[in-house]
């Protein structure tokens, strides 16, 4: 199996207020921030984003990491599973200049919306049935994803990761560590239906035969 590493330390880490989340979000609010819609990306804050737009200052920092971990020039190649509105693709594609990025993600309205340079590049797919050939892609990475799905879709997600990849991937999932996190990441959560604990993450990566690097979402 591969590694757990922190590859998005350099993404800049927002201000929470999870007494006040806990609070406003209810499953009225779950049930329509999992469409995954409009009301999920640019509708009112407590569905989802309250506005996904383009800001250089997230991805941009986090690309040469990127690129340095996984040695990417122009002749790589690589997905992005849940790549909602295509903005990492886009600073990846700023930074190396001529490589093939490809990015699915399960909303058609992100797909739709996607940042106009990359929308050639984004499909609308499930994680569990990805559409590509087998050892595709260099590299597959899926950011905050996979935990959104049932406990065995995720499964099939990480199959599929590991199936299309030529053995570099990257995933990050909702996770806790002790009861504390555990409470905060429930309080916290939204989208995710797949919500572990570390140790229960890596026993579970063992037991789908996923492969790759890995590390936490812990708000």
């Amino acid at each position: 199996m591969g590694q757990e590493i922190d590859l998005l330390e350099d993404y800049p880490k927002a201000k929470r207020n999870l007494e006040e989340r806990l609070a406003s979000k209810n499953e009225v609010d779950r049930a329509i921030a999992r469409k995954f819609g409009r009301d999920f990306f640019d509708g009112d804050r407590n569905h989802g984003y309250g506005g996904f737009n383009y800001m250089p200052r997230f991805w941009q920092p986090v690309m040469p990491t990127f690129k340095e971990y996984w040695n990417l020039t122009e002749d790589s190649s690589l997905l992005d599973v849940g790549c909602a509105k295509g903005f990492m693709l886009h600073d990846l594609s700023k930074l190396i200049p001529g490589i093939s990025v490809k990015g699915v993600d399960i909303s058609e309205y992100a797909v739709e919306n996607t940042i106009d340079d990359m929308k050639p590049h984004v499909s609308v797919a499930n994680a569990t049935k990805l559409p590509f050939s087998d050892n595709k892609f260099d590299v597959v990475i899926s950011i905050n994803t996979i935990h959104n799905l049932e406990r065995e879709e995720c499964g099939q997600a990480l199959q599929e990761i590991e199936r299309v990849s030529r053995g570099k991937s990257f995933v990050t999932v909702d996770a806790y560590r002790n009861n504390e996190e555990k409470e905060r990441m429930y309080a916290w959560n939204l989208t995710a239906k797949t919500i572990m604990s570390v140790d229960e993450w890596i026993k579970f990566f063992k037991d789908v035969n996923y492969n790759g690097d890995y590390f936490w979402f812990i708000p």
